[in-house]
């Protein structure tokens, strides 16, 4: 299999901690052909969706060494002569990630194989999309009315704001209906009224984790990452300074999880990662779920083999006909 992936600069990679240096390992383990391009790198020439894309090799697979990677010449290639294309390029999600969507859109009409299928990234906002599925999910609203928001909080006393474009614990606020500074919170977060915000009644489970649940090819992997806030903080985002802690699923986990899988699935999504506090479901996350290497290396479970086993299987189906 020629497999392409289109994901940030190697260079930042962090592969202690990276789940697409995971996917690559595995895949170049299995023999799979690896191809490397940044998101610039796509482009409509010619009647096609193309990438200037080049061939990569993992030189060092333990990843201590820089770089851990070689790089053959760049080629110009349609999307649709690669087997699979993978797309991991991290949020956020701005006007640039919408516009490659719609050009890995139209390589899948032009026969390409994408992964994540980017009409259903477009469609499934990470924030949003948890309203199609409210028997899991703690009270929330989404509005631009400082009222509506300033009347959630009293209803619940506390709550979470966050913008619906946020990523990695970034611009969320906790907000307490006795704060005096609720009204700059709010002031804050939806602009005076020219912003759209999602407010969530806070959950006090969260000291337990944010635990972060993989869904692979319409299957629950079975073990969480929980990611539990540091000292004085609330928000469990690895970024924001969270410890993950690799669990076994516990029952209202996986009854989510379950529910969700084939859902998810049956639209494109080979890869998702649900967040969940206690027993609510928070997020549902599409464009690059992390989390691999710690769930691996703390239980032993291969993350990564799950998921080229289902890009695999996922490949072996027959093309979208032109």
């Amino acid at each position: 299999m020629r497999l392409l992936v289109i994901a940030d600069p190697l260079a930042s990679f962090k592969p202690y901690k990276d789940s697409t240096f995971a996917m690559m390992l595995e895949a170049a383990r299995r023999g799979h052909a690896l191809y490397f391009c940044e998101q610039h790198a796509l482009a409509s020439r010619g009647g096609r969706i193309r990438a200037q894309a080049a061939s990569l090799s993992i030189t060092d697979p333990s990843g201590e060494r820089d770089p851990w990677w070689s790089l053959g010449p760049i080629q110009d290639e349609p999307l649709a002569q690669f087997d699979a294309v993978l797309m991991r390029k991290d949020p956020p999600f701005d006007m640039e990630y919408v516009a490659s969507t719609w050009l890995l859109e139209q390589a899948q009409r032009e026969g390409a194989r994408i992964y994540n299928d980017p009409r259903a990234v477009r469609n499934h906002n990470e924030k949003l999309a948890i309203l199609e599925f409210p028997q899991f999910t703690a009270p929330t609203i989404v509005t631009r009315s400082a009222q509506d928001l300033r009347d959630f909080v009293s209803e619940h006393r506390e709550a979470v704001f966050k913008l619906l474009d946020g990523m990695g614990g970034m611009s969320v606020f906790r907000a307490r209906a006795d704060d005096p500074n609720l009204s700059v919170i709010i002031e804050t977060m939806n602009r005076f009224g020219d912003r759209t915000v999602m407010a969530q009644r806070f959950i006090p489970a969260i000291t337990e984790g944010d635990k972060r649940v993989l869904l692979i090819g319409g299957e629950v992997v079975p073990y969480c990452l929980a990611r539990i806030p540091q000292a004085g903080e609330f928000r469990g985002n690895l970024a924001a300074g969270g410890r993950g802690v690799a669990r076994p699923l516990a029952a209202r986990d996986r009854e989510i999880a379950q529910a969700l899988a084939p859902v998810l699935a049956e639209r494109g999504l080979l890869l998702v990662g649900l967040d969940v506090i206690g027993d609510n479901l928070t997020e549902i996350n599409v464009t690059s779920p992390t989390c691999f290497r710690e769930i691996t290396a703390q239980t032993g479970f291969d993350v990564a083999a799950m998921f080229i086993d289902a890009l695999e299987r996922a490949n072996a189906l027959p093309r979208p006909a032109l």
